[in-house]
């Protein structure tokens, strides 16, 4: 009777090995997905929400607004600088082209007096005509000085104008992604600091992150075939391919690498992430979340 159920579970374990011959798989797997953490540029106060916790959201769609007046004024103040930069500019420039224009005219008359008949000018036109153009000139540089400088005001009041427009957008802050809101701890009238998580957004597209052990790594290559189960699914198979496998292992980027200066060395089997992406098109059919525990089975058979 013994000998007849060691026989059974021999050949139990043989037909376990003879199905997943050709396969390499793990335990040590979860669903993985882009997780966005949502948080204002600026300080101000939540003046709406316009999202429930869970709801799904498209790029761009707005989540929360903040009170937006003080941005407003702001922006008010800096295009009315860019209108006074303007006219600045305007003034400068048709000064320097007034003067300029009297400079042409203050040689032409030191032309003719230098080049008629010696006798019909005296020395105190031609030295009155010398000074005028002298004059000019410096006018001239005055006031190219002043359309420069207008110049150099008006790109700086247009730099404001612009701050003041990105500061007027971060008071309507957007989804980032396609995905799922969560943790939304967010609430109406909150006064909320730059930087301050208030929700967080799951993309849409997930894929596994399976831990193999480095002594299953010879034969899973990218592109290779796969298939994954979900714990919360039992019965279901998903369709998908190796994507990448992580140069490094786990331990390499944790917190606190191991260290063994000591000597006292203990040989420990190490785990490298691989990437599956998902080929199946019924995933859409089902919840798969980040953290949830997959199985997956790469094919490492010729």
């Amino acid at each position: 009777m013994l000998f007849a159920v060691l026989a059974l579970i021999g050949l139990a374990f043989f037909i376990y090995w003879w199905l997943n011959r050709g396969y390499a798989t793990t335990d040590d797997a979860a669903i993985d997905g882009t997780i966005c953490t949502i948080a204002p540029q600026i300080a101000g106060r939540v003046v709406a929400v316009e999202v429930a916790d869970n709801q799904h959201v498209i790029a761009g769609q707005v989540l929360v607004r903040l009170d937006d007046r003080d941005e407003q004024v702001a922006l008010l103040h800096a295009q009315a600088a860019v209108a006074q930069a303007l006219a600045q500019q305007a003034q400068s420039e048709a000064v320097a082209e007034e003067t300029a224009a009297t400079l042409t005219q203050a040689g032409q008359d030191y032309k003719r007096f230098t080049t008629v008949n010696p006798r019909a000018t005296t020395r105190l036109q031609v030295d009155a005509a010398t000074a005028a153009i002298h004059a000019q000139q410096a006018k001239l540089a005055a006031a190219e000085a002043d359309m420069q400088a207008a110049a150099a005001a008006l790109t700086v009041a247009k730099a404001q104008e612009e701050s003041a427009k990105l500061a007027l957008s971060y008071t309507v802050i957007t989804a980032p992604i396609d995905g799922h809101v969560a943790m939304k701890t967010v609430q109406l009238g909150n006064v909320v600091a730059p930087g301050s998580a208030m929700m967080a957004l799951v993309g849409d597209h997930v894929w596994v992150t399976a831990n193999y052990k480095e002594t299953q790594l010879a034969g899973i290559k990218p592109g290779a075939k796969a298939s994954v189960t979900v714990d919360a699914y039992p019965g279901v198979t998903f369709k998908a391919h190796v994507d990448s496998v992580q140069y490094g292992t786990g331990a390499v980027f944790s917190l606190l690498p191991a260290q063994n200066a000591t000597g006292n060395y203990i040989k420990i089997v190490q785990r490298v992430p691989v990437k599956i992406v998902f080929d199946d098109d019924k995933i859409g059919q089902y919840l798969l979340a980040p953290g949830m525990s997959a199985v997956p089975e790469v094919r490492i058979a010729p």
